[in-house]
C-alpha cells in the first residue's frame, strides 16, 4: 500500500508540475500486464486493510506466531 500511496502523491504533484510522475508506469510501463498487476495487488491490500480489524481487543487476542 506503501508504494501505491506514494504513486498516487506524485501523480497528483505530477499534475500541478504538468509532468507524469507515475512510477509504476515509469518502471513496468513496457509491460502494461504487470503493470496492471500491480495496480491490482495495490488496491487488493487497500481493501484488505479496511477490513482488518485492529481494536485493542483484537490486537491482544491474536495468536502469537513462535519460531519453534
Amino acid at each position: 500500500m506503501f508504494i501505491g500511496g506514494l504513486n498516487w502523491g506524485l501523480i497528483g504533484i505530477g499534475a500541478f508540475l504538468g509532468k507524469n510522475l507515475n512510477i509504476i508506469n515509469w518502471i513496468f510501463g513496457r509491460w502494461t500486464t504487470l503493470e496492471w498487476i500491480i495496480y491490482i495487488l495495490v488496491g487488493i491490500a487497500a481493501v484488505m486493510s479496511l477490513f482488518s480489524c485492529k481494536c485493542k481487543i483484537c490486537v491482544a487476542e491474536a495468536p502469537i506466531s513462535s519460531n519453534m
